[in-house]
């Protein structure tokens, strides 16, 4: 991918520009922060526009990961961005820990709350989310919460997809511009198993120890007792011979069971298994 990115940023530059002028338009922002990717991007971006008239807000729940919290702070600090972390409580919400295919709707309404209530805080004018362009053709019952809660979606509204973003971070000198397609520790639990701390816990050591054993896109499925891993196509073969030290882990992490999938893990594949369809994209 690198090899391509001169050409990603020449045919994205006008989006990039539109990206810089919407966000210098706004006056001032808070940035829905994860440490992912595009939210990364576009705190970056911000701050390059904004200066300290930008607030990013992470919000810390048992379904993100503990590295994942300091990576986020790792960043914000690197940016040099005010940050400010917070709890974030889903998991008080039944229609949520349910966990059926709107899921995610709760999960982004509580967060969207408290950004609500920072901003009016901070006197902060806009709230801006990490959702790009690609993220249209995904199920994402979240972008209804933002919907809801008046949330922007700067790089969709630039046009701008995790292609580019991926391309303009290696030229801003983002360290995430490779990172791998991250998901809130939920989306391991299918469809109508409740969400609990527990099990959240349980995939979040899991996944710790397959990361520890050297692969990097990767996804636990917990089904009970079993551990079901999903390895990109890249590294299957690795994983693959690896199958010991791999099942090792996951049984540490407390599932009786491990399985390794056939098929390669993608993002957006535990909808297919759930037959949600894919939204319409008219444009």
């Amino acid at each position: 991918m690198p090899g391509d990115f001169d050409a990603i940023r020449k045919t994205s530059r006008p989006g990039l520009d539109a990206l810089r002028r919407q966000l210098a338009a706004s006056g001032s922002l808070l940035v829905a922060f994860s440490g992912g990717v595009d939210s990364t991007f576009l705190l970056a971006v911000a701050r390059e526009e904004l200066g300290d008239r930008v607030l990013a807000l992470t919000a810390h729940s048992p379904s993100v990961p503990a590295s994942e919290r300091a990576a986020a702070r790792a960043l914000a600090a690197r940016l040099g961005a005010r940050h400010l972390e917070v709890t974030s409580r889903e998991g008080d919400d039944p229609d949520y820990t349910a966990n059926g295919d709107q899921r995610c709707y709760y999960c982004k309404r509580e967060l969207y709350r408290l950004c609500r209530e920072v901003a009016v805080r901070e006197g902060l004018g806009v709230i801006a989310d990490g959702f790009n362009s690609d993220d249209r053709r995904d199920h994402r019952p979240g972008h209804r919460a933002a919907g809801e809660a008046g949330v922007r979606s700067p790089l969709a509204e630039a046009g701008l997809g995790k292609g580019a973003i991926r391309a303009w971070s290696q030229h801003l000198g983002l360290p995430t511009w490779d990172k791998p397609q991250q998901a809130c520790l939920a989306s391991r639990i299918p469809y109508g198993m409740a969400v609990t701390p527990e099990r959240l816990g349980q995939v979040e050591r899991a996944e710790a120890g397959v990361r520890a054993l050297g692969l990097k896109s990767f996804r636990v499925r917990h089904h009970g007792e079993v551990a079901r891993l999903e390895v990109a196509e890249e590294e299957l073969a690795g994983a693959f011979a690896r199958r010991e030290a791999l099942a090792a882990a996951l049984k540490e992490a407390g599932f009786r069971s491990a399985a390794l999938d056939l098929e390669p893990f993608r993002s957006g594949r535990l909808n297919e298994l759930a037959g949600i369809p894919l939204p319409v994209v008219p444009w």
